[in-house]
């Protein structure tokens, strides 16, 4: 098993973000001339680096020389010559490698839409998450923003506004829709209060009518009754003949016996 212990050397390549690319810096080019290989050194381009990034205003990282052009870029020693390379193409600005935000952006919209909100993605208590006193401050500016705006349109008057302010105070109403339905219950009642006042105040008023009717003077009372009284007296004497008179009748209970009978001839 020592063939297995022995370490692999590690492969050259030409790629920056490969941990062998040290190795691929130190190696030996070889170039053939008539048949015999010549073996020449890769310039040290560390000062080119350097200004590279100084006159790109980037980090060092960021700057790529062209492999194929070291012994051009070598020759560089000032920054003037380092920008006419840029200018060439020789010499790169790398973009940054931005960290990618489309899974993030997918996930926030799944929340949007309740994905992933469940009880065992909660960390925290409630009032953590989210303080009761925001969540009191948000409901008790929508009821208010309510009030206010009926106020304004005449829908409600100043004592009623009063009244319903307290109550939101009070914690009485859980949301907008619920004050919307006691406003309106409560105008009803207002208005039928309102009409039953009304009625109440006509029938006070005719009862009082009648009995202002009722308690006439005395003197207008005893005129009546005499004026009644004379009115009878002449029916007897003229139109009633005492041959009708029975034992027990007196000549009044004769004249109201006469005056029954004929109505009730007129109603046959």
């Amino acid at each position: 098993f020592f063939f297995l212990m022995i370490r692999r050397p590690p492969r050259s390549t030409p790629k920056p973000s490969s941990a062998a690319s040290d190795v691929y810096k130190r190696q030996v080019s070889t170039q053939s001339t008539w048949g015999y290989k010549v073996q020449q050194e890769m310039p040290n381009l560390r000062l080119q680096k350097r200004l590279a990034a100084s006159v790109l205003k980037c980090g060092q990282k960021r700057v790529w020389l062209d492999p194929n052009e070291a012994s051009e870029i070598a020759l560089a020693n000032s920054r003037k010559n380092i920008r006419k390379l840029f200018k060439d193409g020789l010499i790169i600005k790398r973009h940054i490698h931005l960290h990618s935000r489309s899974r993030v952006r997918r996930m926030k919209e799944a929340k949007r839409k309740g994905r992933h909100t469940g009880m065992g993605k909660r960390e925290g208590t409630i009032n953590a998450r989210i303080s009761y006193k925001i969540l009191w401050m948000r409901r008790i500016r929508i009821l208010r923003r309510l009030l206010r705006k009926y106020r304004e349109l005449k829908k409600i008057d100043k004592h009623l506004y009063h009244s319903f302010y307290m109550k939101c105070k009070g914690n009485q109403f859980k949301n907008k829709y619920v004050l919307i339905e006691a406003v309106h219950k409560a105008k009803s009642e207002e208005k039928r209060a309102k009409e039953l006042g009304a009625q109440a105040e006509a029938k006070k008023a005719k009862k009082k009518k009648g009995e202002e009717k009722k308690e006439e003077p005395k003197e207008k009372v005893e005129e009546k009754k005499a004026e009644q009284d004379i009115y009878i007296w002449t029916y007897i004497l003229t139109s009633v003949s005492y041959t009708h008179l029975r034992a027990h009748e007196t000549s009044l209970h004769l004249v109201c016996r006469l005056l029954l009978e004929k109505k009730k001839k007129k109603h046959h």
